[in-house]
């Protein structure tokens, strides 16, 4: 079965992929040379994941999903919540996100934060809808190399280290993504058998 992920983001693409069974094909937005830069415009993260998934079963007939992942932090109302990409402009510079979000959190004590990922499926003129949340707390300082965007500042809940220094194995059982992809397999599968 071939399933585009309207990404250009290879990290999250590969993260993704590992969490697939080896009978779904996955493409992303590159393998179907689309270069485009798919304007996220909507208030929330299933908006703008539905805003992508729409743009590539619009041009390209394709059963896809797109996914949009916020960060929501507590002490900031949510922020940077459906912004989180381009919080600090939008060059969407990670580092730049980071040294922006950990400054306006300088001094306060609640740190409680989570990540949630929506995703939007488009199969057969249908739009089907997953989430994944994770609980944790913003860390005072970036820690670890691995994963992306705010990463190495996240520590989820239960553990002692941040997503920056969770081996991705570990990452994809417990991550906001990781739980929202788990929920749109489930649905593959019995999509699958009937």
């Amino acid at each position: 079965m071939k399933l585009v992920f309207a990404t250009h983001n290879e990290n999250k693409f590969n993260e993704v992929k590992e969490l697939l069974p080896e009978y779904i094909e996955l493409l992303s937005l590159t393998d179907l040379d689309c270069h485009e830069d798919i304007p996220e415009t909507a208030e929330t993260l299933e908006g703008n994941a539905k805003i992508k998934a729409d743009y590539v079963t619009k041009n390209y007939g394709l059963p896809c999903f797109a996914d949009d992942t916020g960060l929501l932090v507590d002490a900031l109302n949510g922020a940077p919540g459906a912004y989180s990409a381009r919080y600090a402009g939008e060059q969407k510079n990670a580092s730049d996100n980071m040294t922006k979000l950990l400054s306006e959190l300088k001094g306060i004590e609640n740190r409680s934060a989570r990540f949630q990922t929506s995703i939007v499926l488009n199969l057969n003129k249908e739009s089907i809808f997953f989430q994944g949340i994770v609980e944790g707390k913003i860390t005072a300082y970036e820690t670890g190399e691995q994963g992306f965007g705010y990463d190495p500042i996240f520590q989820p809940k239960g553990y002692q280290k941040t997503f920056g220094e969770l081996p991705l194995k570990i990452k994809n059982q417990i991550s906001h993504r990781g739980r929202a992809i788990q929920k749109l397999v489930a649905y593959l599968q019995q999509y699958r058998s009937n």
